[in-house]
Order: C-alpha cells, then structure tokens, then sequence
C-alpha cells in the first residue's frame, strides 16, 4: 500500500514538475516571487522578466516603444518606420447633425451639430448639467439621440445594433474621473483588461485565471510605455498616485485599441501637476497616433492649453465651436454664466489651522 502511494505521488510530482516547466518557458509567472527585484541581477533571474524577452522586448526596448496600434505592434519592428505607423490616421471623421436628446421634460441635447474630424484634440466646455455628459454617452451609443445623426464615417449609430453594435463600443476608449481600475490588482493586470474584447474561445476562460499569450502582453507593456509607467508594471493599482492610476487607466484603453478616446473629466480629481502630466499623455496620443481625444472638461485653461477645438455647451445648445484663441472672455461669460476661475486659484486654499 504505502509503496503504491509512494509510486502516485512519484507521479504525480513529475507532472506537476513538468506542468511548472512548462509554464515557465511559457513565461508564466505563477511561481515567481511576490517581493518586487531590488537590483538589475535580480531582476533578470525573476521570472517577470521572462515576460520582456518573451515578447522579445527587453525592459530598455519598452520605455523607448511607443508602437501602440495594430499595424505597429509586431514583435520585431523597423524603428524607422515607427514614427510613421505612429502618425497613420485611424480615427473616423465624427459628424453630428442636429443631434437631441430628452430626458423626461428636461432636454440634455438641443440640436448639436459638429464635425469632428481624424487625430483632434476636442474640449467640451460648459457648466455642469450643460450636456456634455450626454454628448459623450450618445456618442459611445450608450444613449441612443431622439432625433439627428451620429455618423462614424458612413455608419450612423443609430442604425447598429447586436454584434455591431458591442463592436462599436469595443472601439470607442472611454476614460472617467474615477480612473475604473482593480485596485488589488497590479498595474499589468489593469492594462490587460483591455484585451478582453479581442479575445476569443479558450484564451477568454484562461484569460480569467490572469494568463495571457505573450504578444498580448507586449501590448499592454508597449502601452505602459507610451504613458510613462512601464516602471510600475508589477505594483498594484492601489499604490500608485491619483495621476499615475489616470494614466494606467489611459494605457488600458490604448490596449483596447480604439478608433476614438472619450474622456469624462479625466483630470477633475487631480491637483494642478497630475493633471497636466494627464493631459500631457492625452494630447500626445492625438498628435503621435492619430487618434480622436474628445475630452469634456471643467477648466479653460486646460482647454486653452491642450486642445485644437473647443465646443462651448449651455443649457444642452452649442454656443461656440471654433479654436481656442477665439475663446474672448465675453464667449466665455455666455458658456459659463459668468467668468470662470483660473486653473490656478481652482483649488481651494488650505485653512490657517491646516497649514500651522
């Protein structure tokens, strides 16, 4: 008996031993350590860093990458041709004609129409409750416009539905305040949840054991790298700051590959500098990768720095539509009511008591 025993648990131990080879050269890290390397030796015998050389990219290699969308994203690349593939267009032209929307007897929209054309940078300006909101939602479709158009080139949102319609909203990166990450999950894992919508069959289930395939994974560190947070790979979401969660969150849409990036004040909850290195990664997706940012946001001085179009919304009309050097502080008063505050007093100040 104890011989028998002895024999299944031989076994058994060489097929755990085989299954663990083999998901180490799978470059799984399942067993790797949970303490974070110390030193550059130790790094390059832990097995996260079998993941870099698994997608053939080295730790160097993907803070210089900034290769983020399909037709740049091959393991081995011609970094001559990186900054062109960076700088293809591959956002729509977005047009919106009359576009209306109720809510009860209240109405959000009042007949908006814009054209919003490849790689802009648009702010959308306007007190809270103005529509801006809205706008965003019906654009993502998840609102469907009472009556107008929204095209996306030639498909009109209005017109799709069931797997068009979870096609269409798999392609349109949406960004919120509240950054929308798992905050007992490292930061790779957070960007990975990006994939999800590409992913089919078996590797959908394994995905939610947290394994990916390499090339997914070279994704989403080519991401981290073109925010600037591929140095936080293996922390976890809840130990990084307010601006750098934002920006994990931003990587994690650029891995969902979008046609469009919709941003519902991406930077309401950050202070002055957080919120300008947020903005700083926005405008360099729209200028570097072509794509369409389309921000709502609460300061001007954001809008006036950062964006190539500004849409003014009151009461759910749009007032203005033009750049940002038109923005007189009369256009501003008919948006807002009144003139608004700088950025840099819209912070309230500490009390007397606080900063003894």
């Amino acid at each position: 008996m104890s011989a028998t025993r002895s024999t299944t648990a031989s076994v058994s131990g060489d097929r755990l031993r085989a299954v663990k080879l083999r998901v180490r050269c799978a470059g799984v890290s399942a067993w790797r350590p949970r303490r974070a390397p110390e030193t550059v030796d130790e790094f390059r015998g832990n097995y996260r860093y079998n993941w870099f050389h698994a997608a053939g990219l080295s730790p160097v290699a993907c803070r210089l990458s900034r290769n983020l969308h399909p037709a740049v994203i091959g393991v081995q690349r011609d970094p001559a041709r990186v900054t062109g593939d960076m700088r293809s267009i591959i956002s729509p032209v977005i047009r919106m004609d009359r576009v209306a929307k109720s809510f009860g007897g209240k109405r959000a929209l009042d007949h908006v129409s814009a054209t919003i054309h490849p790689g802009q940078f648009v702010a959308i300006i306007g007190r809270s409750g103005a529509g801006k909101t809205t706008l965003l939602r019906c654009l993502t479709r998840a609102v469907t416009a009472g009556s107008g158009a929204i095209r996306f080139g030639d498909v009109d949102l209005a017109t799709l539905a069931g797997r068009e319609l979870r096609h269409h909203r798999a392609r349109v990166g949406m960004i919120y305040q509240q950054f929308n990450l798992v905050k007992r999950l490292r930061v790779i894992d957070n960007v990975l949840v990006g994939r999800l919508p590409h992913l089919t069959g078996w590797r959908r289930w394994a995905a939610v054991g947290r394994w990916f395939e390499p090339s997914e994974r070279a994704i989403a560190l080519r991401c981290l790298a073109h925010v600037g947070m591929v140095d936080r790979v293996w922390q976890r979401a809840d130990t990084l700051s307010g601006g750098e969660q934002q920006r994990v969150a931003i990587a994690k849409i650029l891995a969902q590959n979008p046609r469009v990036i919709l941003a519902d004040e991406p930077v309401a909850s950050l202070d002055v500098h957080n919120g300008r290195m947020v903005m700083d990664t926005l405008r360099r997706i729209a200028s570097e990768a072509g794509l369409t940012v389309i921000a709502t946001l609460h300061h001007v001085d954001y809008a006036r720095g950062y964006a190539d179009r500004v849409l003014g919304l009151r009461a759910g009309g749009l007032v203005f539509n033009g750049p940002p050097a038109e923005l007189t502080e009369g256009m501003l008063v008919d948006i807002f009511g009144e003139y608004p505050a700088p950025l840099a007093t819209a912070e309230p100040a500490l009390p007397d008591a606080a900063v003894a």
